[in-house]
């Protein structure tokens, strides 16, 4: 899935079939902190909440950082992928 960084609002964000999702962020020196997720009501049920968290997260990987899920849908799905605990903070 293709997300913009917008550094200025601190989100990550998609955009699909005109509607939005997007992942809230804070950053520490190495770490983002991933505070919300929310995904327009129009999109519900089609995984888009998954497919920007995975993406989110092979961005993070690719740039050598580290991640706090803040986020509780973010949260368990990092627990449910054991492949994802190595860039847990």
């Amino acid at each position: 899935m293709h997300y913009v960084d917008n550094v200025k609002e601190r989100k990550f964000v998609a955009t699909i079939d005109g509607y939005s999702a997007f992942i809230e962020y804070s950053v520490e020196p190495d770490i983002v902190i991933l505070e919300h997720i929310e995904v327009d009501e129009e999109l519900s049920g089609r995984g888009i909440a998954s497919e920007l968290t995975e993406s989110v997260l092979l961005g993070i990987e690719s740039r050598g950082l580290k991640v706090i899920p803040k986020c509780p849908f973010i949260k368990s799905y990092i627990e449910k992928r054991p492949e994802w605990e190595s860039i847990l903070a």
